[in-house]
């Protein structure tokens, strides 16, 4: 039997977005209210809910959540980043990397180029928070040489990682559409590119325009020690080759821990010091893997919220309330994309929106004659659009966490994400019924 679709479940959601965008609009000041204290009054409404489940049903319930493989490998990717961002930092690694960037592009298209270089990395890692762990500390570093706001720089790294969530290969998003839908991965690869290659190059545009000034800050010193720079590349070239995110983020920190000691960056006893993060070496301020205790406590309180909307019936509830309304092929691929939107936006993470709305989305298909590659592919788009956007998604919120801003800083900057769906919405208002 088909459980009952609740609107009333969708609550903890909406308290959590009306107290944290609430209490920033009226203070004016975002970080007027902590995240974290924000989704634990969602939570504690959630469980507020539905007297019918006991407590104890409900701890159990959230227990399975938490428990889910997404969740778990996103929080060790967390930590892993942290790691690697904290011992490459205190070996010096972002400075060198940084001025031997700048020294030999002019400041102009160095925003672009975080775009573009995100964009590779992503493809070949299948992994945005991997991605945003990578170039974080680089996008920081040419804020301050070129004096382009922070905010512009990291939104460069979001969204060149965004690019990659729906198109790699290897990627967890990619591979549940294709498998939901039932289609090739390289048909749905054909049909994914098409639609977002319109959207990448005027991303690069628009970031070449708004950057055309070169900043305002004086460059300084570009001095560089190549050594030092060694650790990253080795990251990129095995995100490039597909080599395991976690093997990729572990070699870079160890890696970066061997040079900064050869180079006098480190001494023996700051090793673990640069990893754990929370201290200060050689005058820079470094927060390893403490800096990502936030974003990772949030990531579980997250997936506990979204295990209770889930069980109360809420992602039914948008799952029902859609599919009522499709009418004809092109309200059934655009009811795909608005399922696809919806349901990451209610859950935080664009895979387990694709698992959830995957078997709905292939039934709308069938129903109305989509293709399977297409429906795979409004599906991985418009999940990588929600979650690009929403400013209580790990990768935001990681971006955040890595940069000292809020999300609602890099928001104004995700250009990619909004061109992404305007090309997706054109492409499906405009293109031939008659292609297969």
């Amino acid at each position: 039997m088909e459980k009952k679709g609740r609107a009333s479940a969708l609550l903890p959601i909406v308290v959590f977005l009306v107290i944290f965008l609430g209490s920033g609009i009226v203070t004016g000041d975002f970080y007027s209210m902590p995240t974290i204290v924000a989704f634990l009054i969602a939570l504690c409404v959630a469980f507020l809910q539905n007297r019918s489940v006991s407590f104890d049903e409900k701890i159990h319930i959230i227990a399975k959540g938490v428990g889910d493989d997404n969740i778990i490998t996103m929080s060790l990717i967390f930590l892993c980043a942290g790691g690697f961002s904290g011992a490459v930092t205190a070996a010096g690694g972002v400075e060198s990397t940084v001025n031997l960037g700048l020294s030999i592009l002019p400041p102009s298209v160095a925003v672009a180029g975080l775009f573009v270089i995100g964009c590779f990395i992503s493809v070949s890692m299948g992994t945005s928070m991997g991605t945003i762990a990578a170039l974080a500390p680089i996008a920081v570093g040419i804020s301050e040489k070129t004096g382009f706001a922070m905010a512009v720089c990291i939104g460069a790294v979001v969204c060149g990682a965004m690019f990659g969530d729906n198109l790699s290969m290897i990627s967890d998003t990619t591979i549940a559409a294709v498998k939901t839908q039932g289609c090739e991965m390289k048909d749905k690869f054909r049909e994914n590119f098409l639609i977002v290659l319109p959207a990448a190059i005027l991303t690069i545009i628009v970031f070449l325009f708004i950057t055309r000034d070169g900043g305002t800050a004086e460059m300084g010193d570009l001095t560089f020690n190549i050594w030092r720079v060694v650790p990253y590349v080795l990251v990129l070239v095995g995100a490039l080759i597909g080599i395991n995110v976690f093997v990729v983020l572990i070699g870079g920190t160890i890696l970066s821990l061997i040079v900064g000691i050869a180079t006098g960056s480190l001494a023996w006893n700051q090793i673990f010091l640069a990893i754990g993060g929370n201290t200060t070496i050689n005058g820079q301020e470094i927060s390893g893997v403490m800096g990502m205790y936030d974003i990772t406590v949030i990531s579980i309180i997250v997936a506990c919220i979204v295990s209770l909307v889930k069980e109360y019936g809420g992602i039914q509830f948008i799952l029902q309330w859609i599919h009522k309304r499709i009418k004809g092929e092109k309200g059934a691929e655009l009811g795909i994309a608005g399922l696809a939107l919806l349901v990451d936006a209610c859950t935080a993470n664009n895979t387990v929106a694709i698992v959830m709305a995957g078997p709905i989305a292939k039934e709308i298909s069938e129903e109305y004659g989509v293709s399977p590659r297409r429906s795979a592919s409004l599906l991985d788009i418009f999940t990588s659009v929600g979650q690009g956007l929403i400013p209580y998604g790990a990768q935001l919120l990681s971006a955040a966490s890595l940069t000292a801003l809020t999300p609602y800083d890099i928001v104004p900057y995700l250009y990619y994400p909004i061109l992404m769906a305007v090309s997706a919405v054109l492409f499906i208002l405009l293109r031939s019924r008659k292609e297969a």
